[in-house]
């Protein structure tokens, strides 16, 4: 088995050097860093995780605590992207990634809390659909180490996607193309989705554009059935929208296909757009306009927070990262007078 004394030899370095390089400690070169990773990587090394936990008090294990309302799990594609650049970035950093959920134990009697105890982690990150949820709120108001995505929790650091700047962005770009009668699909209540209600109501009073009535309705994250009956909805309206915006991308995809199914084409009839900026939204025909959120830089802002919060023994200040989004034209927003 290589060893770090191995290693040190092969890059005639002292064996400090190495393990100063290896748990990325600031005193020691960028440079040096890479050459001494990259020849332990050669050399196959593999560090002893017992021996290192003791040395430096820290398992180097990280929780993901993962829980949505969808039952999509991580083939959900916008949390997929967030955790995955969460997990590159924390295993590049030395951290051991564990997924926490409903499905991790047999036994459900097992609370959230009680799994973070037993994997013995460093600190937790936190994506869930329900932040009020009684076995979430024990893991926050508890000693462990922890980033929210996309909700704030008090005294805890959190990463968010910029929901409301995203939204007012929306609805601006569709009332640049001259539409007025302008419609959301929202998703089931959560702070995000009231987030984003807030954000539609005030662009569009502050645009001068009234909300008529019927044109704010609940249909379902990830749900195109829901976004389908809900559209059929909308345009029965006596006056109904040019332009609907919905909740996620899938969504939009079932309104859309709704709006055909009624004999408007997209977008010289009716205009739609999603949210998230999934890939497939940009292979659709015609491609998806849609608010493309950040999510690697979102991943990784929430591993970089979590970190720091571990290695300053919690002392760390506490942050709220806003990460803003963008919108992707496409082609399913389209001019329009209305008269």
């Amino acid at each position: 088995m290589v060893s770090i004394k191995d290693i040190s030899a092969a890059c005639n370095v002292s064996v400090a050097t190495v393990s100063k390089a290896l748990n990325n400690q600031s005193d020691v070169s960028e440079a040096t860093k890479a050459r001494i990773r990259e020849m332990a990587r050669q050399m196959g090394y593999v560090p002893n995780s017992a021996s290192r936990s003791l040395k430096l008090k820290s398992t180097y294990n990280l929780g993901i605590l993962y829980d949505e309302d969808t039952g999509s799990g991580l083939k959900h594609d916008y949390f997929a992207h967030v955790l995955e650049a969460f997990k590159n970035y924390s295993e590049r950093q030395g951290y051991d990634i564990t997924f926490v959920n409903n499905q991790s134990f047999g036994d459900s009697n097992i609370t959230y809390l009680e799994r973070c105890r037993y994997r013995n982690f460093d600190g937790v990150i936190l994506a869930c659909s329900d932040y009020n949820n009684p076995q979430i709120m024990e893991v926050l108001d508890s000693d462990i180490a922890a980033v929210t995505i996309d909700y704030e929790y008090p005294e805890r650091s959190c990463v968010m996607s910029d929901n409301y700047g995203g939204m007012r962005d929306l609805v601006e770009y569709a009332c640049s193309f001259g539409h007025r009668r302008i419609a959301y699909v929202h998703g089931s209540d959560s702070y995000v989705t009231r987030t984003r209600i807030n954000s539609f109501i005030e662009t569009c009073n502050a645009l001068k554009i009234g909300i008529h009535r019927g044109f704010l309705i609940e249909g379902a994250y990830r749900d195109s059935y829901a976004s389908y009956s809900a559209t059929e909805k909308l345009l029965a309206l006596d006056f109904p929208p040019t332009c609907i915006l919905y909740p996620d991308d899938m969504a939009a995809i079932g309104g859309i296909n709704a709006i055909r199914r009624a004999g408007f084409k997209i977008p010289e009839d009716v205009s739609a757009a999603g949210y998230d900026g999934v890939e497939y939204a940009h292979y659709y025909d015609p491609p998806l306009t849609t608010l493309s959120q950040d999510r690697d830089r979102l991943g990784r802002e929430a591993a970089a927070t979590l970190i720091e919060l571990i290695k300053k023994k919690g002392k760390a200040e506490r942050k709220k990262i806003l990460i803003p989004g963008r919108i992707f034209g496409g082609g399913t927003i389209g001019p329009h007078l209305d008269i």
